[in-house]
């Protein structure tokens, strides 16, 4: 005999399939008039700059969170020290905080190009952010992790003191560590 819990899950799987298939088929074709009639109406520059800031804070706002929480603050507490207990889980985790960091900072760099005044304040420190690439690696490894530690921050720094002087302050947003996993 199957108990009611037993029939309901095996009922959910369906149900939700069919109504994400007949979510997607209302949505309708590919007609290219229906394309030329549905696009979305030009935002006005004063909105796209808006738009901007606001991708700008939140990519750099991860990116900073990232680089503190898994980069900074173990490397202050010695947790990157030969013989520290957890060495080589900071040393991986800092490593994917730097990828992600790194990831969030070109995206970043990318809205600021749709600001004026972002993108002047922005435009001096790209040089600083690909420099960063190839930290993420030397800090998995355990390579000079005083200098990539250093360099991280005076990135994420200058970037949020861009943002700060362009009217779009950047405030830390710590990811968790399934999103740093992520990427």
């Amino acid at each position: 005999m199957l108990s009611a819990a037993t029939v309901r899950r095996s009922l959910v799987a369906p149900v939700l399939c069919g109504a994400l298939l007949a979510g997607t088929t209302a949505c309708g074709g590919d007609d290219d008039a229906d394309a030329a009639s549905s696009s979305p109406s030009a935002s006005s520059s004063a909105q796209k700059q808006k738009f901007a800031k606001t991708r700008f804070v939140a990519n750099a706002g991860i990116a900073a969170g990232a680089t503190y929480q898994w980069i900074v603050k173990p490397f202050k507490a010695g947790k990157f020290k030969k013989g520290a207990d957890g060495r080589k889980f900071a040393l991986i985790k800092a490593g994917l905080a730097g990828t992600l960091a790194y990831n969030r900072l070109k995206a970043a760099t990318k809205n600021a190009k749709g600001d004026p005044t972002l993108s002047k304040a922005v435009a001096p420190l790209t040089a600083g952010i690909d420099s960063l690439k190839d930290l993420p690696k030397k800090l998995r490894k355990g390579d000079s992790t005083d200098s990539v530690v250093n360099s991280f921050d005076d990135v994420i720094n200058k970037v949020k003191d861009a943002g700060k002087g362009a009217g779009a302050e950047v405030k830390n947003k710590v990811p968790s560590a399934g999103e740093l996993a992520k990427g």
